[in-house]
């Protein structure tokens, strides 16, 4: 990479603590390109201004702005999680440095209908088909206001994605987003996702428990975490449901089951202790969602890991796990593989360790950006 360097880095949110999906890949990207003789303007939406100070490591300015979400806007043809996303502020930095423009997620691009950016390279990180996200999250949420304003949200994403055409480049996250943009925008490029891991973790051959991990203040993981207790009603082997939310409504759930627990959730160390000990790790998502970081955590840091087709749709990642369909397979694979002594080859380490490397991945976006 030349010296001299500079590029604008957008994020949708603060990503530190990188405590979910998405920020997890937006934090180990910035973490990343910072290797990489650039020097970043690194500009921040949130709904709080908090731990600033971290990124100045990563980046030579990091700025915030507020994310303001103002009820007239869900009258506007904006997505609302687009048009709280503004500034002037935001612009005038912009405009202050003729530098390339990188984008996480469509969430932050309103600047693009409101200010004339045709003369700045762009580049786009697409974390979801947004409109396939929130008809997701409209399908599994009970609220029927959230459900509503999830479904209101979803049907502004199919026009705004429009937006995409602007772009030089799109990077996206899996491989059916990157056909879906090859198809209907002519223009996207796989890069798997960015995470905190750098080698595979050896442990021993037996773990003690079945593991599932998950933010449960989203609908389509609290559908997840039903399933699999009724899973587990019928398996006579230790579950642990780990997450650092909704903890007495888990609870509730499982009180009648001495063999299901409940571990509210400090932090990565605390969930990496937790991989350690597991013998199986389940990932399970009743809505496409391309590769579910929780996932490829489990696969650097545990034993066998369990999925159905919605968790990940990256072949090369998908054959390192035990892949079923439905609640009947689950209980089948979960009783053949708890006694099982897990073992890994040197194609799941490489596949892991260079396949999903940061560092060339990083390298990947950059070159593509200052080629």
């Amino acid at each position: 990479m030349d010296k001299g360097k500079s590029l604008h880095f957008v994020s949708m949110d603060v990503p530190y603590p990188p405590n979910y999906g998405g920020i997890i890949d937006v934090f180990y990207k910035l973490k990343a390109f910072s290797h990489f003789e650039i020097e970043i303007d690194l500009h921040l939406f949130g709904f709080k201004e908090r731990n600033i100070d971290i990124f100045k490591k990563y980046a030579k300015n990091v700025y915030f702005y507020k994310i303001n979400q103002k009820s007239y806007y869900l009258l506007q043809r904006y997505p609302l999680s687009v048009r709280s996303r503004d500034g002037k502020l935001f612009y005038e930095r912009i405009k202050s440095l003729k530098a390339p423009i990188f984008f996480e997620s469509l969430k932050t691009t309103f600047v693009l209908n409101k200010y004339n950016l045709d003369d700045y390279p762009k580049y786009l990180r697409l974390h979801n088909v947004e409109q396939n996200y929130f008809f997701g999250l409209a399908r599994s949420e009970k609220n029927i206001i959230k459900k509503a304003l999830y479904y209101i949200e979803a049907k502004k994403y199919i026009d705004y994605e429009k937006i995409i055409y602007q772009f030089d480049e799109v990077f996206t996250l899996s491989k059916f987003e990157q056909n879906y943009t090859q198809k209907k925008f002519n223009k996207g490029k796989f890069i798997p996702v960015f995470h905190g891991n750098k080698s595979f973790q050896l442990l021993s051959e037996k773990g003690k428990f079945a593991l599932y991990h998950g933010d449960l203040r989203t609908s389509d993981n609290r559908k997840v975490v039903s399933f699999l207790i009724d899973v587990f009603k019928e398996i006579d082997y230790p579950f642990v449901i780990a997450s650092s939310t909704r903890e007495d409504w888990v609870k509730s759930k499982i009180q009648n089951f001495k063999h299901i627990k409940f571990i509210k959730l400090k932090d990565f160390d605390h969930l990496k202790d937790l991989f350690e000990n597991a013998h199986i790790n389940i990932s399970w998502s009743f809505q496409e969602s391309g590769t579910k970081l929780k996932i490829i955590n489990a696969l650097f840091n545990s034993r066998f890991s369990i999925i159905n087709k919605n968790v990940i749709d990256d072949k090369l990642i998908s054959n390192l796990c035990i892949k079923v369909s439905d609640k009947s397979e689950l209980i089948k694979a979960i009783n053949k593989f708890k006694n099982q002594p897990f073992i890994a080859s040197d194609e799941y380490v490489n596949t892991l360790e260079y396949y999903l490397n940061n560092q060339l991945n990083a390298e990947k976006i950059l070159k593509q950006i200052f080629s």
